[in-house]
């Protein structure tokens, strides 16, 4: 029993050294083809990174001039929009339109039924709520006081003095409108260029076709980034001017009451 253990021992250690020598084999050739593959995705993200790096590479002087003739009109609308912004930023302000500080001073002096000194105190501070109240004082004649004719004179003066600014909060819809459709206008263009393209050349022209794409695309784009702050800022201006007016309203129809009132209890 002992003897045949002995002669079995060296049957074990050759199947032992073959199993080491066949693992080693397995090992060294997965390692080798997990290395290979390992360099090939390098390779390949590498590639990837320098197609990458090379189509990121535009900077935005690049990308305007792939936007085509689209571009040039979508400056301009951009421009102006900005202008407008601003403008209206400055414009629209309640203490610019209204004149708070001087409103006190001319209800006091049409309590006291001083018509002269209302109308110079709303000649000294020109504003859309002064003009409008200096023009139903004009109509005031304190021995026969018509309340329906400053009523009148104050009606056509709000809506000459309340218009104007409204204005300019318009052109920003305008530019709202207007932009995406110039954006849409290039998209369509490019579109057609890259049609053309394969027409005349196939698809084999990648580079042309790509390109009519891109331009196609930053038109787009472009007219969504005009267009959206300026849809943005006219409702929020429309939305500002609106509060703005009824409280002139309010004002104008306080100082004919404190007139009516005052002419009433003389």
């Amino acid at each position: 029993m002992k003897l045949s253990k002995f002669r079995l021992l060296p049957s074990f250690a050759a199947l032992a050294l073959f199993a080491v020598v066949t693992q080693w084999t397995m090992t060294q050739s997965l390692s080798a083809q997990t290395e290979q593959a390992s360099v090939e995705s390098v390779e390949t993200a590498e590639e990837a990174a320098a197609a990458e790096a090379a189509a990121g590479d535009q900077s935005l002087i690049d990308m305007y001039k792939n936007g085509g003739w689209a571009m040039y009109p979508l400056t301009l609308l951009s421009i102006s929009a900005f202008g407008l912004i601003v403008y209206n930023f400055m414009a629209i302000n309640p203490n610019q339109i209204l004149q708070p500080s001087v409103l006190p001073e001319i209800d006091t002096a049409l309590q006291a039924l001083d018509i002269e000194k209302a109308r110079s105190i709303c000649d000294e501070n020109p504003a859309p709520s002064t003009n409008i109240i200096h023009a139903g004082l004009v109509r005031v004649d304190i021995n026969r006081y018509n309340p329906e004719q400053v009523k009148e004179a104050v009606e056509e003066a709000s809506a000459e003095e309340l218009a104007s600014p409204f204005i300019l909060i318009n052109y920003l819809s305008v530019i709202g409108s207007l932009a995406p459709m110039v954006g849409l206008l290039g998209t369509v263009s490019g579109m057609v260029k890259a049609f053309n393209v394969i027409g005349s050349e196939g698809a084999a022209n990648a580079q042309a076709l790509a390109g009519n794409i891109s331009e196609a695309l930053i038109t787009t784009a472009s007219g969504m980034i005009v267009g959206i702050p300026a849809m943005f800022f006219f409702f929020f201006f429309k939305n500002k001017y609106g509060k703005i007016t009824s409280r002139v309203a309010r004002v104008v129809g306080d100082l004919q009451f404190t007139l009516s009132t005052a002419i009433s209890n003389r």
